[in-house]
């Protein structure tokens, strides 16, 4: 008699793995001048490279909220949960140097320019550091090496402005330069005429003299 050959199919439901699932983390702006920022939630998938290589997401800031020690990487991942703030107006931001608990930053771009770039440092990137890595005490900015402050470099920046003045009437001198070794120095201009009055001439004024000389903390003054 002729043997009967059956053939069994098995199916097996494999069900999906962990580390497959979605995990849902919140990003918090550290930008918000008023130091209450808004979150929104973002989602983003583990490593699923396959393997089970449990090294597969030390690239990766860790999310289960632990303290990070101080070293250059742990301040570079902290920095990259931050960046793209600063990139969407066009700045960006790298480590300058880790001097003990002190770690310096370099703001470039738009950032490094911008009159709130202090705060930026201060309530932005000083605060969310010092959340993920409690070694830290201070976060400072770092200014690239700008030309000395001196009535000559001042003049290069009014010069630029001087046509427009003369056209509607105005003018505007140095009064006086102080603190320039110091850690606050301060240019303190006298404008005359019917540009006097004009905040916006004013603020345009303080912030080309703050791009040209890149100095943390230099402040434009007013002699009414």
């Amino acid at each position: 008699s002729q043997s009967s050959r059956t053939s069994t199919t098995t199916t097996t439901t494999t069900s999906p793995s962990p580390s497959s699932s979605m995990l849902q983390m919140t990003i918090v702006s550290p930008f918000d001048a008023a130091g209450d920022a808004e979150s929104d939630t973002a989602t983003a998938s583990p490593n699923a490279s396959g393997g089970g290589d449990n090294n597969s997401n030390d690239d990766e800031v860790e999310d289960n909220g632990e303290p990070l020690d101080l070293t250059w990487d742990n301040v570079e991942k902290v920095l990259d949960t931050m960046r793209s703030y600063l990139i969407q107006d066009g700045g960006n931001v790298i480590i300058a140097d880790i001097d003990g608990p002190v770690v310096k930053l370099e703001l470039q771009g738009a950032c490094g320019t911008c009159p709130s770039s202090t705060q930026t440092m201060k309530m932005g990137l000083e605060r969310g550091l010092k959340e993920r890595i409690p070694e830290i005490q201070e976060v400072i900015q770092s200014m690239p090496e700008g030309p000395p402050l001196n009535e000559d470099e001042i003049n290069v920046v009014l010069d630029g402005v001087r046509p427009f003045l003369d056209v509607a009437g105005g003018s505007i001198g140095i009064t006086s330069i102080t603190g320039v070794d110091s850690v606050a120095p301060a240019i303190l201009l006298k404008m005359e005429g019917a540009s006097a009055s004009l905040n916006s001439v004013k603020l345009e004024i303080a912030q080309r003299l703050q791009r040209h000389f890149m100095m943390s903390g230099l402040r434009v003054e007013w002699d009414e």
